[in-house]
């Protein structure tokens, strides 16, 4: 219902999703009898469980000791092996399998209120009319305002088997009148697509946020829509995409690469070598394209990202890559909990791996984007060649013969700094608090209002240096300590987001990342490399 940070600010959860996430082989539903044995076989393991149950001095969570047991277990796999409790499971596989059950809005918790930001399009409550800035009241004829909400309580209040019902008392923008409308829960498809829109006359842009089961469909239908609009050049953008099916990172390059070029390959002790090849079913195997990659995008973006700069399809634009390089498939236990375990490495066309080293430890792996940050990596393209890896001489080579690294991620063909201007933590710590959309919903409502549609927003509407002192003014509610040095260099970004998010709130996901990529270098860079 309600994305779980901003749409920007995902850090530390893309970082999660990404170890967690990974590359998926699709089917998770593997039948246990296969693996020719229970996974309730009294081994050493649930020996000791069952004497801690039915022994020990004190009683015990049996289930979450389990869980700890089995993931400490997994942990001295290797990075990506993980135990998931039966919430996080249904979670990531409704995340991957394109929806779930419910009326299909986003909110915002504010003054113990619900306030809704955003209604997808086919669900329930866009067919009966809800609109951001309707505040929900009441459920049922029971009072849902000002009873200490969390986001768990709506979730469970709002989503639901299908075609069950939910009466909801709604109170209007600007009203404190209370309107009933009776509401049968459905399917909600989430995109995997963020973002589709036109970047100037003959370039596109696309955004895909994960490797869902939908995102072949979604891609070929925004790009369809596009080259009526006279697309012919293609910027595709990955960052912060940490993963998603195998299968469907596989599609997307069949979509850009010529028949029997090699995809990707994996292989594993117990796992035979499986090639992917393209297939003639492309829908842009001609146009130029550059992708956009940083050091959120992980596994299956790595797949794409690095089959077709092997290939020499596409320039890649960004920051290295994240640097997984493995495989894994679910294997799900009857009580909804689930091992996601790895089963194989994966390797780009010309051979190589990109997964990054976790000889030091797990938190040592977890660690080290901060460690590319504090030697400067992000910000400068030579200091990615005073790392070990990169020094070293190279076997691996494009079909054009351009050298090309294994071990440490997909490095990019045009290196392009962090912007901290957009990434300060002040605007991270704004972004987590949600303090954007909240001024959003309560100050920028009447303004929005004034505007026909969103091209007039986009090129009408300014945030000046007096528009930013009233948003500190209003976010100083909340954060209490700001540091008038991190003001200052936050002040571009913070008018960026004003504006994007303003944008998001009226119109949607595309005008957002029409506002955030109008000052953003990367799609700058990428626009230049596809001319």
């Amino acid at each position: 219902m309600k994305k779980s940070a901003g749409i920007i600010f995902r850090t530390m959860v893309l970082l999660l999703l990404g170890i967690i996430i990974g590359v998926y082989i699709s089917d998770n539903n593997l039948n246990n009898a296969g693996l020719g044995f229970s996974l309730g076989d009294n081994n050493k393991v649930s020996k000791a469980l069952t004497l801690i149950k039915n022994s020990y001095v004190d009683s015990v969570n049996a289930d979450s000791l389990e869980g700890i047991a089995v993931n400490n277990l997994l942990q001295n796999l290797d990075p990506h092996s993980v135990y998931l409790q039966p919430q996080r499971a249904q979670s990531i596989n409704e995340n991957l399998d394109g929806g779930f059950n419910g009326v299909g809005l986003e909110y915002q918790l504010l003054r113990d209120t619900l306030f809704i930001t955003q209604v997808y399009a086919g669900g329930s409550a866009a067919a009966a009319g809800l609109i951001p800035g309707d505040k929900i009241i009441s459920v049922n004829k029971k009072r849902f305002s000002g009873t200490h909400l969390t986001t768990k309580r709506v979730d469970k209040t709002l989503r639901g088997d299908a075609f069950t019902g939910i009466s909801l008392g709604i109170s209007a923008p600007g009203s404190e009148a209370i309107k009933t409308y009776r509401i049968k829960r459905g399917h909600v498809d989430l995109s995997s697509l963020d973002a589709a829109y036109m970047l100037g006359p003959a370039t596109g842009y696309i955004k895909i946020s994960k490797f869902a089961s939908t995102t072949d469909a979604d891609f070929r239908a925004a790009l369809a829509k596009l080259k009526k609009q006279g697309l012919k050049k293609l910027v595709l953008d990955i960052r912060d995409n940490g993963g998603g099916y195998l299968n469907t990172a596989t599609a997307l390059a069949d979509e850009f690469l010529k028949k029997d070029q090699l995809i990707v390959y994996t292989k594993g002790v117990h796992d035979e070598r499986k090639d992917y090849f393209a297939t003639d079913s492309g829908e842009f195997k001609e146009g130029k394209l550059a992708v956009l990659i940083d050091e959120y995008s992980a596994s299956a973006s790595e797949i794409l990202a690095g089959a077709l700069q092997d290939l020499d399809r596409a320039v890649i634009v960004g920051r290295r890559s994240f640097g997984k390089g493995l495989v894994q498939q679910q294997f799900p236990f009857g009580d909804g909990s689930a091992i996601n375990l790895t089963v194989a490495r994966y390797y780009t066309p010309s051979g190589r791996s990109i997964q990054k080293s976790y000889k030091g430890g797990i938190q040592s792996y977890h660690n080290e984007i901060a460690d590319r940050m504090k030697k400067g990596e992000l910000f400068s393209a030579q200091s990615n060649f005073d790392d070990s890896i990169f020094k070293r001489p190279s076997q691996y080579h494009t079909t054009k013969g351009r050298k090309v690294f294994s071990g440490g991620g997909i490095m990019p063909d045009i290196f392009v700094p962090a912007d901290m201007a957009h990434n300060t933590p002040l605007i991270e710590e704004l972004g987590e608090q949600q303090i954007f959309m909240a001024y959003v919903i309560d100050r920028q409502q009447p303004t929005l209002n004034k505007f026909a549609s969103a091209d007039d927003f986009i090129k009408q509407y300014g945030v000046n240096d007096g528009d930013v002192d009233k948003f500190i003014l209003y976010a100083s509610k909340t954060i209490k300590e700001m540091d008038s040095q991190e003001l200052l260099i936050s002040k571009p970004g913070i008018k960026t987001f004003l504006k994007a998010f303003a944008a998001r709130f009226k119109w949607g996901d595309n005008v957002y990342f029409e506002v955030i990529n109008s000052d953003d270098a990367t799609v700058k860079k990428a626009i230049e490399a596809v001319k």
